[in-house]
């Protein structure tokens, strides 16, 4: 007797949405015996982790202004993986969208501009992630090269030149050594929604993207084309549709909403160009695309969630010296759940003999 894994012929409704809520679960239970390892009250961890963040305004802001970047990359990302490419470079994506945009808010500082900066800098941040997504994006459509490996290594490649930059020709000569650029101008920065707080007008952005995207997936012959290359590429040949295209336009859009939270976050909570501009949204935002099932609108949801991770890991640093790469460790297991689960939505179970085997 052994067990074998065998697909489904048919995914319940009541399964697929079963399927990330115990995802979740399964990630808070581990994660309070990975408290209890560390010597913490659960309960009392889990509270400073999950509940406190939302105890007042403050927090829903700051919840808003980590979600920002992370609803941007997961609404790309979740185009890219329903066409079947798999695009794991978004953080490199977003750093140099930053780098793009904030070339122009360097080049007019301290000269007089107006309100055309902002959307300049935003519409090259989108060309700069548009760009650096289009490298792994031909490489696998012409040459057929493996666009994960690509897409990662160019990572790497991305963040040296932001350390490069800001260590050499961006650095402030007024900023003591120290490897920043100078502040933007006023003009240069996201608007804040609210007098008190950081909540700028880039969570709007998202939010619009992410319904734009939910319409085109689901309302638009693009969409149809983008699942039915996805998931029937033989079909997808027979109906007329280029997968070499498909691959190209969504690496396209992906690596421009990349850029775009590149740019939406040097110009908004962190105001100039640093070495690390990002605590890994890019990578995160995996996890917040398959958490919200490949869809636009359930990746806004999950990257609400995740964002409450960042800030609950702050925290849990200062109120309970818990390390900071628990937060890490968290959206380690939630990836590792969220694939696990879906497994078994995939597949079933079944044990059977060695003779109904053979």
């Amino acid at each position: 007797m052994r067990l074998i894994l065998e697909r489904r012929d048919d995914r319940p409704a009541w399964l697929q949405l079963a399927s990330p809520l115990a995802a979740v679960a399964l990630t808070l239970a581990a994660g309070a015996v990975l408290f209890a390892l560390l010597g913490k009250d659960p309960a009392a961890a889990l509270k400073v982790f999950f509940l406190d963040p939302l105890s007042d305004g403050w927090a829903l802001q700051e919840l808003a202004v980590k979600a920002t970047p992370l609803i941007l990359i997961a609404v790309g990302l979740t185009l890219c993986y329903r066409a079947n490419a798999w695009n794991i470079g978004a953080e490199g994506q977003l750093v140099m969208g930053a780098v793009f945009g904030s070339w122009l808010a360097l080049a007019t500082h301290g000269t007089p501009n107006g309100a055309w900066v902002l959307p300049a800098m935003l519409a090259l941040g989108i060309l700069g992630g548009m760009a650096w997504a289009l490298i792994p994006a031909l490489l696998k459509a012409r040459l057929g090269v493996n666009e994960i490996l690509t897409s990662l290594m160019l990572v790497y490649v991305a963040e040296l030149t932001l350390d490069y930059l800001v260590r050499g020709r961006w650095r402030d000569p007024k900023g003591f050594n120290f490897p920043q650029s100078v502040n933007f101008e006023p003009e240069a920065t996201m608007p804040l929604l609210f007098e008190a707080g950081r909540m700028h007008a880039g969570f709007l952005i998202a939010v619009i993207v992410a319904l734009v995207a939910a319409l085109v997936m689901g309302r638009s012959l693009k969409g149809f084309e983008i699942r039915l290359v996805g998931e029937a590429p033989r079909a997808a040949r027979f109906a007329g549709f280029d997968s070499a295209r498909t691959t190209l336009f969504v690496f396209a859009v992906s690596g421009g909403l990349a850029g775009l939270a590149g740019i939406i976050e040097v110009a908004g909570p962190v105001g100039q160009l640093q070495p690390s501009i990002s605590p890994g949204y890019g990578f995160t935002a995996i996890i917040v695309a398959f958490l919200g099932r490949l869809n636009p609108i359930g990746a806004l949801v999950a990257a609400l969630f995740l964002a409450l991770t960042f800030i609950g890991g702050e925290n849990a640093q200062i109120a309970m010296r818990i390390p900071l790469d628990v937060t890490r460790v968290f959206q380690g297991l939630l990836l590792f759940f969220v694939l696990g689960c879906d497994t078994f939505l995939i597949y079933r179970l079944r044990l059977v003999s060695a003779a109904g085997a053979a």
